[in-house]
């Protein structure tokens, strides 16, 4: 038994070391194609790097039988994102390649639901799944915030870090932490983000339907966030007390809502 499960932490070990690597192909590629700077480079290494060390260390504490089909989609898609980060940290120095840019963030969107469906297909739906791919949802969201914040302003970056706040906030307000229901709004929200937002970062539109598609996108994330804020809050008072942080459990699915409403 301690020989399989040595083998077993070995091909684990490999599928990460095997993500980073195609994360460093990807850069290499982008490099020589549209010359990547500094910034670009050490953005795209940076992530590569964190998704590993985060990646290794969680498979490590749950130590799964297998990495899973489901999670190497998701970490084909956490390289795009990472690609994506690079031109995103390049475009404060020149102007980045909006075909590339778009190309990659469209993929990385239509492969969020490819995900979910190999989950389902293959019963290997786990609570470490669903959380590397929300993490990987929510980091694409901030970082194509922080672009179109280039052009519309800075109060953009409220769509990528209001997840990040709410994550925050929760380590003092513990009853943030309580499960929500179900909701079919909640998903709709949090799919809408990364098209809303893509759309808005193409260039297609004029400066002032750009800002109106990512006031929209920041108005329905705000809604969704108080929305479930409030229910929280009126749970929390009907039942007289602290509710205790409800025990993460094994998502039915590996679509992700908690890109709109944070880790619950």
């Amino acid at each position: 038994m301690a020989l399989n499960n040595t083998y077993d932490a070995r091909l684990l070990q490999q599928e990460t070391a095997l993500g980073a690597a195609v994360q460093l192909l990807l850069l290499t590629v982008l490099g020589t194609a549209i010359g990547l700077g500094p910034a670009g480079w050490l953005t795209g290494l940076a992530f590569g790097l964190a998704t590993w060390a985060v990646l290794s260390r969680a498979l490590h504490r749950s130590r799964p039988r297998s990495f899973g089909a489901a999670n190497r989609v998701t970490l084909g898609r956490a390289t795009l994102v990472g690609g994506v980060a690079a031109l995103v940290a390049d475009s404060f120095q020149s102007p980045p390649p909006v075909t590339v840019l778009v190309a990659l963030t469209a993929v990385a969107l239509i492969l969020d639901a490819v995900d979910g469906k190999v989950a389902r297909r293959t019963g290997s739906s786990t609570a470490l799944g669903a959380r590397f791919d929300m993490e990987v949802d929510a980091f694409l969201i901030l970082v194509l915030s922080v672009y179109v914040a280039a052009a519309v302003g800075p109060w953009a970056l409220a769509i990528g870090a209001m997840r990040y706040a709410f994550v925050a906030a929760a380590r003092f307000l513990p009853w943030l932490n309580d499960a929500l229901p179900p909701s079919t709004a909640r998903k709709t929200v949090a799919a809408l983000q990364g098209v809303l937002l893509l759309l808005a970062g193409s260039g297609i539109l004029p400066y002032a339907l750009t800002s109106g598609v990512v006031a929209l996108a920041l108005a329905l994330l705000t809604w969704s966030f108080g929305r479930d804020i409030g229910w929280l809050w009126h749970a929390r008072v009907s039942a007289g007390r602290e509710p205790a942080p409800a025990p993460a459990p094994a998502a039915p699915g590996r679509r992700r809502e908690a890109a709109a409403v944070g880790a619950r």
